[in-house]
């Protein structure tokens, strides 16, 4: 069984939360680990939270007000997909699925109050990638993690 849902969210500190217990339910309710549903739930957490700072272009009532995000737990990977219409990450390239990959802005310094979630991300999943949407514009933060499993048989595996 494969688990997947996604969300349009208001560009709002609120729905930072509504994502996250969201994602820690649907883990609950497979069975993953409860260490990886917190690792995973903490990347989201700054993935929005990037969504919500600098993911819009200021338009009034526009697209530039809202995310999505989507996460897929399938077999023993979970995936998740945060992208907004902001501009973007700088630098980026061609890339995969109508998105151009891009690097991670450079880490900050250890007394710079903002930069560090991009890296927290990095620290917390198994795999990365940032990117821009093509054509749309607005930045894409897709992360993987390999699932670990509470004893018991799981709601994915059965």
């Amino acid at each position: 069984m494969s688990i997947w849902w996604s969300l349009h969210l208001r560009r709002e500190a609120a729905s930072v939360p509504l994502a996250r217990r969201l994602l820690l339910g649907t883990m609950e309710t497979a069975g993953v680990d409860p260490d990886v549903s917190y690792d995973l739930s903490v990347a989201l957490t700054e993935a929005c939270a990037n969504a919500v700072e600098h993911g819009g272009d200021g338009d009034a009532g526009g697209t530039g007000r809202a995310y999505r995000v989507t996460a897929y737990l399938d077999g023993e990977t979970c995936r998740i997909e945060v992208a907004d219409s902001g501009p973007g990450f700088p630098g980026a390239g061609p890339g995969l699925s109508g998105a151009e990959t891009a690097s991670a802005p450079t880490a900050p310094s250890d007394d710079a109050e903002h930069g560090r979630g991009l890296r927290l991300i990095e620290e917390l999943a198994d795999h990365v990638q940032f990117g821009n949407r093509s054509g749309r514009g607005g930045a894409v933060v897709s992360f993987d993690k390999i699932l670990k499993w509470k004893d018991g048989p799981s709601l994915l595996m059965a």
